[in-house]
């Protein structure tokens, strides 16, 4: 059927129900009820929708202010580790000679214990180290920076840690530099 053929007889029924219901005033109110029913459900769906939009962005929300909490030190946090790594190289380079001398011991103590409540501070704010040495490459925690023949490990083992890596709770803050085993020449 072609398209003028249909909207004739369209507007044909359209002009049979309004004289049907100039007639018989039941028909225009069923008519009333039916449209005003139709209304409704299409409320209905939409307050629903708007429901559950409002409830995604409500949920969006409370993750990204939650996410804002968590991870707001990420930027400092990277900027104090070379001040961690600072002090430990300085510990590490004390030869044990001087250690043991009575003018320095209290230096010594001093730096330890400053360290000791880095360790601290990071880990009051979910900054933890991460463990490299003898760990399977992992390519989401270490970066690695060489590769070192070695009999005794798997290849792919991380040997030895070049510089530490530290996560914030579960996100990388920095990657451990690392040295990986790889099978002797």
């Amino acid at each position: 059927m072609s398209e003028d053929k249909k909207m004739d007889v369209e507007n044909a029924d359209n002009d049979l129900r309004e004289e049907t219901a100039q007639a018989a005033p039941e028909v225009a109110e069923h008519d009333r009820v039916a449209e005003l029913e139709a209304q409704l459900a299409d409320a209905q769906a939409a307050v629903l929708y708007a429901q559950a939009d409002l409830q995604n962005v409500r949920r969006r929300a409370e993750k990204e202010a939650q996410d804002a909490r968590n991870y707001a030190s990420t930027n400092f946090a990277r900027d104090i580790l070379s001040v961690a790594d600072n002090l430990s190289r300085a510990l590490a380079a004390i030869p044990a000679e001087l250690r043991a001398d009575d003018k320095l011991k209290g230096l010594v103590t001093g730096l330890e214990a400053t360290g000791r409540e880095i360790d601290s501070v990071f880990a009051r704010h979910g900054i933890s180290k991460i463990v490299a040495v003898g760990e399977a490459l992992d390519p989401n925690r270490h970066q690695a920076m060489m590769e070192m023949p070695s009999a005794d490990a798997e290849p792919g083992t991380v040997l030895q840690e070049i510089q530490t890596g530290y996560m914030i709770r579960d996100r990388l803050l920095r990657p451990a530099l690392v040295a990986v085993a790889k099978k002797p020449d």
